[in-house]
């Protein structure tokens, strides 16, 4: 007889868990002990369906390094327990959480499966109900009693994606969310198709290990033209600051000017981890194509290729805790240790 799979849905906060007090017409949270009378279609599943939820749920504008820790935390204290996992979040910061615990957690061998919606549960047009319902048959998939994927992934709008491959496009679509540079792990269609030519295989000889130290003190700064020496300067004086992600032009590409490369030179000598990546939804960083970016290559900048800043973001916190010296941290920024580049 075929096993079972036990799921945890653990439920954040977010449109996917609103339902609409047609009275008021507001979006209030729904007890999600409740959630097999909301959505009927759940018992036709034939997974184990546990779900807990953030004592006080939040909008995903408000999620911070403390909220990614709770949601790693439940799932690391509930790990041995079940086969896999449903993260309901809001899609606003859904892929800077999901990317950050696609670092926290190392060698993954169970599916964690981040999703939500565009439209509240009790919407009649709601794309909550199959990005829920596809979200838990994806958790549930095995292979001769053991799960099919073994990473973390988002699915949204009848797409599973590599989740520090994803980036949010869209406000008002349904299809919100891309991989620009990865092509998804599965598909929903009559049937549900998985890719396993491009799955994440985590090292099944090593356990499961969760990193809940990650350091806060980085910054974005985004380059445009205009920019002046002052503005730099000033971002890349703040006390404590210990990476900073370079959202660049194109390939990776910046003003070449005197006072730009020696304010950047002056802050890596320092001690500042400084990594390129580029503004364009999709494409990679290749310093030195261009005379604007050869600089930065010479002064030590680091290459994200064709990480997400989102992605960067979390990897930035994960290897910025672990004290690694300027040369070791480029060859494992610039390493793929999750997936999350090419």
């Amino acid at each position: 007889m075929r096993k079972r799979a036990k799921i945890l849905l653990v439920y954040t906060g977010g449109t996917i868990g609103m339902i609409k007090d047609y009275e008021t017409g507001a979006l209030k949270a729904f007890n999600f002990d409740e959630l097999l009378q909301k959505i009927p279609e759940l018992k036709i599943l034939e997974h184990e369906i546990d779900t807990v939820s953030f004592e006080h749920p939040i909008d995903s504008s408000n999620m911070d390094p403390g909220c990614w820790l709770q949601i790693a935390e439940t799932i690391a204290e509930n790990y041995e327990e079940f086969d896999g996992f449903v993260v309901l979040h809001g899609s606003d910061t859904m892929s800077y959480t999901a990317s950050a615990l696609s670092f926290m957690f190392e060698n993954l061998h169970k599916p964690i499966i981040f999703t939500g919606s565009q439209l509240p549960i009790g919407d009649l047009r709601t794309d909550a109900k199959e990005n829920l319902i596809t979200s838990i048959q994806i958790a549930g998939l095995q292979k001769k009693g053991k799960p099919v994927l073994s990473e973390i992934g988002l699915y949204f709008e009848y797409k599973l994606y590599r989740a520090n491959r994803t980036t949010k496009l869209n406000a008002e679509h349904f299809q919100a969310f891309g991989s620009p540079n990865y092509m998804p792990l599965a598909e929903s269609g009559v049937y549900l198709s998985v890719n396993n030519q491009v799955l994440w295989k985590s090292d099944k000889r090593q356990e499961m290990k969760l990193h809940r130290d990650l350091c806060r003190d980085i910054l974005v700064l985004k380059i445009f033209p205009g920019i002046t020496e002052d503005t730099v300067n000033y971002m890349l004086s703040k006390k404590d600051l210990k990476g900073v992600i370079l959202e660049t032009y194109g390939s990776g590409n910046a003003p070449n000017f005197k006072w730009f490369l020696d304010i950047l030179k002056d802050k890596i000598s320092s001690g500042l981890k400084i990594v390129n990546v580029t503004q364009c939804v999709g494409g990679s960083v290749a310093m030195g194509n261009y005379e604007t970016s050869t600089g930065l290559k010479e002064i030590g900048v680091v290459s994200g290729k064709d990480i997400t800043t989102e992605a960067a973001i979390g990897k930035l916190m994960y290897l910025l805790q672990k004290d690694l010296s300027p040369k070791v941290f480029k060859t494992i920024f610039e390493t793929s240790l999750r997936g999350e580049m090419s």
